[in-house]
């Protein structure tokens, strides 16, 4: 009998961004939910200088026991990159003679320079399929204002908003004279809640807008939204399935950083969510449209709020979502019937059907 080779999956993890910490988590559990019987493991961590290394596992690096260089930390580990055309080729730096091979990446990365476009371009360039979005549904997630605009040009209701580029002259009295009080000021490209803050006048809308230019060069003010935070997963290519809507209460202002990961006490996940069957479906309906209206492929977890006159607008999308504990795109998938591993198991194979199907495309005439 012959035995049927592994396939390979490169875990890319950690990350050039503010959300690197939170990219060790999420990693620590995909690793250690790949099925060992049809998968080996090959983790590559990228460190905060960017520089990409084989590492043996994350485990030292959860634990801060990693070595500096230059102020930053990194793994004792090899440092490698990607050929272009080299089919899932890692070259060894240290010795170019030698490289690793992955059939597949699974990108554990957020924030900037991992679910912006940049990393699926360069796995593009690589030939070697990428777990979740290509490149233009990365892209557009990561950018709100972007985002907010494609879907509100699609009929899909968002709440009302200003982007503001650095340099930008800002009448913050009269942002708020349009958009009331209190305001969100978000930076535009990035997660986990980073450099979020909620303002309630104009001088702490200025202060905000400063601190929020400190982490990008784009911002949000958007009109403050009561309501529940609403959520769903959706999962697949072509034609893509949602969970089951779950919903986040948070004893903190709003759903902030540390409530999300660091204050395991601050959030309340609810799956399912305690909400009417026909607003459930409204939510898997916009999830749906949501995801084909911003070009996403893979997966992607959308977040809506919901008003209490019922109204119902999206948030925002990832295209990366946590996968750590406290995380509701897989728990809201295990309360679906779709386990972990499985979970796993589906975005693998997702990403090397959509690779196979874009490799058929003729690329001369």
């Amino acid at each position: 009998m012959v035995e049927t080779a592994l396939v390979k999956v490169g875990i890319l993890f950690g990350g050039k961004s503010v959300e690197h910490e939170v990219s060790l988590l999420s990693a620590k559990n995909v690793m250690d939910a790949l099925d060992s019987d049809r998968f080996e493991l090959v983790p590559i961590f990228v460190d905060k200088a960017g520089r990409w290394l084989l590492v043996d596992s994350l485990d030292f690096l959860l634990g801060g026991a990693a070595a500096e260089s230059d102020g930053v930390a990194i793994s004792p580990g090899l440092l490698v990159s990607f050929v272009p055309g080299g089919k899932g080729r890692l070259v060894h730096l240290s010795d170019m003679a030698s490289s690793t091979f992955v059939d597949v990446v699974f990108p554990v990365l957020h924030g900037s320079c991992g679910e912006d476009g940049s990393i699926q371009g360069l796995l593009k360039l690589a030939g070697v399929p990428c777990v979740g979005s290509e490149i233009i549904g990365s892209a557009i997630g990561m950018d709100k204002d972007v985002s907010k605009r494609l879907l509100r040009e699609a009929g899909i209701p968002v709440a009302p908003f200003y982007a503001f580029r650095r340099g930008d002259a800002i009448d913050c009295r009269k942002v708020l004279e349009e958009l009331g009080l209190p305001v969100f000021v978000k930076p535009a490209s990035l997660g986990s809640s980073v450099g979020v803050a909620k303002a309630e006048d104009a001088s702490e809308l200025q202060a905000a807008i400063d601190a929020a230019f400190k982490f990008d060069t784009k911002v949000l003010v958007e009109k403050f939204v009561e309501g529940r935070e609403i959520e769903c997963a959706v999962l697949g290519n072509g034609n893509p399935v949602t969970s089951v809507v779950g919903e986040i209460s948070s004893s903190h202002d709003f759903y902030s950083y540390e409530a999300k990961y660091i204050d395991k006490k601050a959030a309340k996940l609810t799956v399912p969510a305690n909400i009417d069957p026909t607003m459930t479906d409204r939510v898997r309906a916009l999830s749906l449209q949501s995801f084909h209206v911003l070009c996403c492929t893979g997966m992607a977890r959308v977040d809506f709020f919901l008003s209490k006159d019922g109204s119902l607008l999206v948030n925002e999308i990832n295209t990366i979502p946590g996968f750590t504990s406290m995380s509701m795109y897989p728990l809201m998938w295990q309360a679906s019937g779709l386990a972990y591993r499985e979970l796993i198991t589906q975005l693998i194979e997702l990403a090397m059907q959509r690779f196979a199907l874009n490799e058929e495309l003729k690329t001369s005439v």
